[in-house]
């Protein structure tokens, strides 16, 4: 009895000390993976791709997801699409990208050389979207379409707004860009910018408008979330039909004999998540990443994961899944070879209402999240599911029952040499028996098989078409510090290998970062204290940065920006013969008593310039330091009456000097006000001439508009011309056959015109 005492008691302090220790190592593998990810929809030409922690360029392959750290290049004549919830990416030739970071709030891009051509739909209040080009940071505050451009050289940086609000930040300044802008910015340090209107359309522009137009157009965005990557090929390739149990759902048009879903394409290592499915076929994203499968009248359905809009459902962003699979095994499976522990792996597609349960570490939210924005589950259920395979590790649930496991050819098994190399599963499938596939054990987890370095390269192969050299190492400048690099899949590898070929957590991912410290090309612009931001209109909004808008003595003897609006000419100032900083300033040796050089008196304080050319500084600070001025010394009228250019004469003084340097002040004075004048002048026709611009580009909207409704009644016009030329020719037709129908029936009997009636003959009478 005792010696049972002592081990119930042993028994409850280690309970009690794993449940102190359990929380902090809980709540620091809290970091789950980002819900969104990239699909590469589209490859026009060479196209290559680099994954995240290798040096190998491989041929980039349609459907592969793409997130942190994944590189393309598209070589000459070549052209790429990406998809990034109800975002687009479009890239042209010659076009150096990679993605910076990508997570559920934070999508920042990194553009060496090329053109990428952007558009937003849906942007949250707390989202940061930013495009990072060698000399500066765009940010993207509102949707709209943006293009930016970035020279060979990498010295200059094109950024063209057709719709939407952003922002550039770089060499310590910030310019704001409205509908309708197209700046050019050079230089690294310092930026010289020239900011006019959005120019023409070319092949991209053009070709980047019917993709969205097919988008816009899709008719599945009535049945799945614009947010469900992939949506828009699926009326291409199949249709929507009403089912009983399941409601409205999605049939490929498919041909093959056999057909199964997760069955044609090939198996990659995507870190965070590990084995990540991609489909061979075009359409082949949404319905292999999100929602789920159903067998309907002997045919492959896919339940969607519904749109926004539905009454009495809150609507959440749908999560991303690498693969929406059950695993199958056990001692029986294809003749006593075991799934994760032989040579062979099966699955089957999951079916409405089960539960995914990640095999990488992710919390109890997140697998609430995967499920209820993909499916209808029950929360209870998915609470139970995580439980049981999550934290206490039981893998095998022999208490459910799945709908496809059972059904004939649902599952699929290959070898595990294929399933780590990237190589197409359909040719290399294995043969299994049905009655033991629908009586083996499910596993929820993924097998425990170690990747290789062909498993991150996938069914890409090695090619030629990469960038220059000097892109590899070529910095970009970021307004959002992003996260380190990844690490080395050599070092993720060796670890992965001790975790039982089981995924990372993010905790450790970090930790492998930060003791191989891979090295960033990314220079973080400076602080916000160091930019100047351009002067602000009557409505509060940045308006289009230009020399010419603020007064020329604010920017004392620092370089100019050479931005659109350039200083007028000298013949325009008065006192042309002065310097533009420093107007009609006579000489040192005319003014004994002139302030010491940093000090221009000629420079209006900030009490004296009207509020919009004032620096938007807090608290009407002096603004940032620049080249000879004294940003520390408060201005000539707040200083007290000791610190000020003394206008009494100084004792011994010359009482006409004295007077000289008076009427001096009364002319600089009198100038500043003129300059003034001048400047509000010049504010207001660029506010004007902003006003016009965004006039301009809603005329331009509204006449795409038109001729889209004039296009779209032609398209209609001619439609009812085709229909009323078959109606008649139809009847022509009818037409030519009546005559043949009616020589083969007798002629009917005409009636003849009544004749006049002949007298009768009168009857002989008979003899």
């Amino acid at each position: 009895m005792r010696k049972h005492g002592l081990k119930f008691i042993t028994l409850i302090a280690l309970t009690l000390t794993l449940s102190f220790i359990a929380p902090p190592r809980a709540a620091a593998d809290q970091d789950d993976p980002s819900g969104r990810i990239a699909r590469l929809s589209q490859v026009d030409g060479s196209v290559s791709f680099e994954p995240a922690g290798t040096d190998d360029w491989v041929t980039a392959v349609v459907n592969r997801p793409m997130t942190t750290g994944d590189k393309l290049w598209a070589d000459h004549d070549s052209r790429a699409e990406l998809h990034l919830g109800s975002a687009s990416i479009r890239l042209g030739a010659n076009t150096g990208f990679s993605f910076l970071n990508l997570d559920d709030n934070t999508t920042q891009l990194q553009l060496t050389e090329g053109t990428l051509r952007i558009r937003v739909q849906r942007l949250n209040r707390d989202e940061v979207f930013e495009v990072d080009t060698p000399n500066l940071a765009f940010s993207i505050l509102s949707p709209g379409i943006y293009r930016i451009d970035v020279n060979e050289a990498g010295d200059t940086t094109v950024v063209a707004v057709r719709q939407g609000e952003g922002e550039v930040t770089g060499g310590g300044q910030s310019f704001s860009l409205h509908s309708g802008d197209s700046g050019t910015f050079t230089g690294s340090d310092q930026l010289n910018a020239d900011i006019e209107g959005v120019g023409d359309q070319d092949d991209l522009d053009r070709w980047s408008y019917e993709r969205d137009r097919r988008e816009d157009h899709s008719v599945s965005r009535r049945y799945v979330s614009d947010e469900a990557v992939g949506y828009e090929d699926l009326d291409e390739y199949g249709g929507w039909r009403d089912t009983p149990e399941y409601g409205t759902i999605w049939f490929p048009h498919t041909t093959v004999v056999g057909w199964a879903p997760y069955r044609y394409g090939h198996w990659v290592w995507i870190a965070p998540w590990g084995y990540t499915w991609v489909e061979d076929e075009p359409w082949g994203f949404a319905p292999f990443h999100y929602g789920r499968w159903v067998v309907v009248g002997g045919v492959w359905g896919w339940v969607p994961c519904r749109p926004a809009g539905v009454v009495g459902v809150a609507y959440v962003r749908p999560v991303y899944a690498p693969a929406l699979v059950a695993w199958v095994g056990g001692p029986r499976f294809a003749v006593g070879v075991a799934v994760g522990g032989g040579a062979a792996v099966g699955w089957f597609p999951l079916g409405p209402r089960e539960i995914y349960v990640p095999s990488y570490h992710v919390s109890r939210a997140y697998v609430n999240n995967v499920n209820i924005t993909n499916t209808t589950v029950n929360t209870t259920v998915v609470n139970n599911y995580y439980t049981n395979v999550v934290v206490n590790k039981n893998v095998n649930v022999t208490n459910v029952r799945y709908v496809n496991q059972g059904v004939a050819g649902a599952v699929t098994a290959t070898s595990t040499q294929t399933f780590t190399s990237g190589q197409s599963v359909h040719n290399n499938m294995m043969r299994v028996n049905e009655r033991e596939m629908a009586n083996a054990p499910a596993v929820t987890a993924t097998p425990g098989v170690p990747p290789t370095r062909q498993s991150v390269s996938g069914a890409g192969r090695a090619t030629t078409a990469r960038p220059p050299a000097a892109l590899a190492t070529r910095e970009v400048v970021a307004r959002t510090a992003p996260p380190p690099p990844p690490a080395k899949f050599e070092r993720q590898q060796a670890a992965i290998q001790q975790n039982g070929g089981r995924p990372l957590p993010i905790s450790q991912v970090r930790q492998i970062q930060q003791q191989e410290k891979p090295k960033a090309e990314v220079r973080i612009a400076p602080a916000a204290r160091t930019v100047t931001p351009p002067p602000q209109n009557a409505d509060n909004r940045p308006a289009p940065p230009q020399n010419a808008m603020r007064p020329a003595q604010e920017q004392g003897n620092v370089q100019q920006n050479n931005r659109s609006a350039t200083p007028p000419p000298n013949a325009d100032r008065p006192n042309n013969a002065q310097q533009p900083n420093q107007p009609n300033r006579p000489t040192n040796a005319e003014r004994p008593n002139t302030p010491p050089p940093n000090e221009q008196p000629n420079r209006p304080t900030n009490n004296d310039r009207p509020p919009s050319a004032r620096p938007a500084n807090a608290n009407n600070q002096a603004s940032p330091p620049q080249q000879n001025v004294q940003p520390n010394r408060p201005p000539s009228n707040d200083r007290p009456p000791s610190a000020r250019p003394s206008s009494n004469p100084p004792p011994n003084g010359n009482p006409q000097l004295e007077q000289q340097h008076q009427q001096e002040l009364e002319n600089l004075h009198r100038q500043q006000d003129q300059e003034r004048q001048r400047v509000e002048q010049q504010q207001a026709q660029e506010r004007q001439r902003a006003d016009q611009q965004r006039a301009d580009a809603q005329a331009r909207q509204q006449l795409q508009q038109q001729h889209q409704q004039q296009l779209e009644a032609l398209r209609q016009q001619h439609t009812q011309q085709q229909q009323q030329v078959q109606q008649r020719q139809e009847q022509e037709h009818q037409q030519q056959r009546a005559p043949q129908v009616e020589r083969q029936q007798p002629a009917p009997r005409q009636q003849s015109q009544p004749q006049p009636k002949q007298p009768e003959k009168p009857k002989e009478k008979p003899h």
